[in-house]
């Protein structure tokens, strides 16, 4: 592109504030992703000009061409993260920076717009404290951030978009689990792949979902609430549903634990949340008497060890749930029960590495992770 045009530049932000405030719902009403904020950030672009001034206006709808490439040839990326109101009142989002830099590289791989990635987070705070009144207050509450970027050249032609919109919309969340952690069961799947070395699995593309969705509804109706997604002749274990998948190893020799998460060979989504697993891990983690390895792990391995008593437990993280516990894995008419805590819904790793996060989150370790909006 060239050096000419106008880059992102939250200096030049227009605020057109709503003559409508919506009635915020109280925290036991909120519902993951049904309500949003007063307003929304957008900001286009075309090829001969970059970046126009981003606006801050009402929520609401989008008029786009029907023949607008996001339509018809998936032009469309996301992130997702969240911000959370501390103890004191200010408004903390969670290691912003990864998530812009993950948007930037799933842009580059669709020919889509690149952006600064602190002008971006400049604007989303705008955003978020002008809409502050929707954070809820209260540890599981939080405001998820949705930042979109879509092509939008009219015509039915296949080739690099010329225009393109940058939209920024957020919803009051509570808990993902109103209860607290709920256990859940997976289908292990090697019928249907979520991703293949070459392609874009490593991006986080709403191209990447729709798909999933059937295999899901097909674990559903054996009993299973989510898909443990395997590849290869070897089925080794990717990712589980929409998350990063975790397991705990335990030798039964040396009683020294292992946790054991995919390594980025491209077809796994590099995870905020599961960066965030692995460096407290690594840092926490007593190294005596754990290692804490992005390796490849086979669904067979995890069957042989449960058979041995080396399973401790497993794990899925991710930016809505954080982590989410694993009670059993089917596979090949098989049950591999994963363990729990007696009378709970996790392992003791799970709910610790939740324990870290949540206290990073809402400011009560104080880290750069944690960025104070202004």
């Amino acid at each position: 592109m060239s050096s000419t045009l106008a880059k992102l530049d939250s200096s030049k932000l227009k605020i057109t504030k709503t003559e409508t405030p919506k009635e915020k719902l109280p925290n036991d009403q909120l519902v993951f992703g049904k309500s949003f904020t007063d307003h929304m950030l957008a900001i286009e672009w075309d090829q001969k000009s970059g970046w126009a001034a981003p606006e801050i206006k009402p929520y609401g709808n989008i008029s786009l061409d029907p023949s607008s490439c996001v339509f018809h040839y998936a032009f469309e990326l996301f992130e997702g993260l969240k911000a959370y109101r501390d103890s004191e009142g200010k408004i903390r989002m969670f290691r912003p920076d990864k998530n812009m830099a993950r948007m930037n590289k799933s842009a580059e791989r669709i020919c889509l717009p690149t952006f600064d990635s602190e002008e971006l987070i400049t604007l989303i705070g705008k955003l978020i404290s002008l809409d502050g009144s929707f954070i809820p207050e209260g540890r599981g509450f939080s405001l998820y951030i949705r930042p979109t970027l879509i092509g939008t050249t009219a015509g039915l032609g296949v080739g690099t978009p010329d225009k393109a919109l940058l939209f920024v919309i957020c919803s009051p969340v509570g808990p993902y689990y109103k209860t607290g952690f709920k256990a859940v069961r997976l289908e292990a799947t090697d019928y249907a792949t979520r991703a293949w070395p070459g392609g874009v699995g490593d991006k986080k593309l709403g191209a990447n979902y729709a798909p999933c969705i059937k295999p899901q509804l097909e674990a559903g109706e054996r009993g299973y609430q989510q898909n443990l997604w395997l590849f290869g002749p070897e089925h080794n274990v990717t990712e589980v549903g929409t998350m990063n998948f975790f397991v705990v190893f335990k030798d039964s020799k040396t009683g020294k634990k292992e946790l054991v998460t995919a390594p980025l060979d491209g077809t796994i989504l590099e995870g905020v949340t599961r960066d965030s697993v692995l460096a407290l891990a690594r840092e926490k983690l007593n190294p005596d008497e754990w290692e804490v390895n992005e390796r490849y792990c086979s669904i067979q391995e995890i069957a042989d060890r449960s058979d041995k008593g080396e399973l401790v437990e497993a794990f899925g993280s991710g930016t809505a749930a954080v982590v989410s516990p694993i009670k059993e894995i089917g596979w090949k008419g098989k049950a591999i029960d994963v363990p729990l805590l007696p009378g709970q819904q996790n392992g003791e790793l799970t709910k610790q590495v939740a324990d870290w996060i949540a206290e990073l989150q809402y400011g009560i370790v104080k880290s750069d992770w944690s960025r104070v909006v202004n």
